[in-house]
């Protein structure tokens, strides 16, 4: 992929020139669930989209006020940047899955400020360093596709400690919406109290023992024993393709390497001018 500020002039100058008939170039990006879980139907099923790069207007979409307090500022900036899915059709940016929408936002970082980032982390010995990254070598983590049926986004767990049998879903941009809706609500109602880690649980389950009513669900997740809630977090993160933000990084002071994920700061769509 070329992302430097260099390569993309010269690409652009060599697709485009002067003509005034100007288009912007676009990337390909594989997308961690390679379509897999979506409906056949569903364009996302390509397992793949289409992005262009960024230009002032998603400078624009970044620095806009409304959408930085309402919490959608990188939902409409990867909404603008998409182009289709890959084979030229449009997507619903809503429909895609949500360990799919982390891996279209780093991309999107690569395509507009370049594969490189730079970030401060506290080393084993104590002492805050910077690190730079190249964005472009993260890696999907290793996924067992065979194991899950293609088109189908429904999985079943046998609680441990209560038994319950559940259907449960990979979560989508859609999801995510409705749960941020109500995670606000929850928190005016019970005195600034985060329902985050419960919510998502709740949007991720289907069923429970065959009833998919909100009754039903909701009287389950206030009865969610601590050792099922583990259960289920530790099934929903094995089903669902994610790309690897751990890297391995050498302390300054001892000269000796150690792995962590990456924290993805305010400036990572924000860098320094």
């Amino acid at each position: 992929m070329s992302t430097d500020t260099k390569q993309i002039v010269e690409q652009l100058r060599s697709e485009y020139g002067n003509t005034g008939n100007y288009q912007f170039p676009t990337e390909i990006i594989e997308l961690p669930s390679r379509g897999h879980f979506y409906p056949k139907d569903n364009p996302l099923s390509s397992g793949k989209v289409e992005m262009k790069y960024m230009t002032a207007k998603e400078e624009d979409i970044l620095t806009t006020q409304s959408y930085i307090q309402q919490g959608v500022v990188l939902d409409k900036l990867l909404q603008s940047m998409i182009v289709s899915n890959g084979n030229g059709e449009k997507i619903n940016y809503n429909d895609m899955l949500l360990c799919d929408v982390n891996a279209v936002l780093i991309s999107a970082r690569v395509l507009g400020y370049g594969k490189d980032y730079t970030f401060k982390v506290t080393t084993p010995s104590g002492k805050e360093q910077e690190h730079t990254i190249d964005l472009t070598q993260l890696m999907p983590d290793d996924f067992d596709f065979s194991k899950y049926p293609k088109e189908i986004n429904l999985f079943e767990i046998e609680l441990p400690a209560s038994k319950r049998k559940l259907e449960i879903k990979l979560l989508s941009q859609r999801d995510q919406i409705e749960i941020d809706k109500e995670v606000k609500m929850n928190k005016k109602a019970m005195g600034g109290l985060d329902t985050s880690l419960s919510t998502r649980l709740k949007y991720s389950i289907v069923s429970v023992d065959g009833k998919s009513d909100v009754i039903t669900k909701n009287s389950f997740m206030n009865n969610l024993l601590a050792l099922d809630s583990k259960a289920l977090r530790k099934k929903i993160n094995e089903i669902t393709p994610t790309v690897n933000l751990e890297v391995d990084i050498p302390d300054e002071v001892t000269g000796e390497t150690f792995r962590t994920a990456f924290p993805i700061g305010l400036d990572f769509f924000w860098p320094s001018a």
